[in-house]
């Protein structure tokens, strides 16, 4: 890989998705909820620095294992904010563009384990 990890628009992404779920956490319905926030917190922060981890080997099989890790992470931000919507913590309206981005996230990844694994 000769492209920093910055440079990767699946990284730019989750930085995005990162700042849509802190600033969703700061919802007062969802205020008392500390386990949950701390949850989803570290699932999104999961999502970038596992891409970040697996640029750093310049290996194309480490940089796929933590692409991987990375997409586990992002289902479970998304199946997080089902639950939130779920247990009626925040409204569908509010985790919609949050679960949208997961959904393209999580794509974005797949496409680039795919590429990834033709160059090896």
């Amino acid at each position: 890989m000769t492209k920093s990890f910055e440079e990767f628009e699946v990284y730019q992404k989750g930085i995005q998705l990162a700042k849509l779920i802190f600033k969703l956490l700061e919802n007062k319905t969802i205020e008392k909820e500390f386990s949950f926030k701390n949850q989803i917190k570290r699932a999104v922060i999961s999502i970038t620095n596992n891409i970040t981890e697996g640029s750093e080997y310049n290996n194309n099989k480490q940089l796929i294992r933590y692409l991987k890790i990375s997409k586990g992470s992002c289902a479970e931000v998304r199946s997080m904010l089902v639950l939130a919507r779920e247990l009626e913590l925040l409204l569908p309206s509010e985790i919609e563009k949050s679960y949208t981005l997961s959904i393209e996230i999580s794509q974005n990844l797949s496409n680039f384990i795919k590429y990834l694994t033709t160059k090896i």
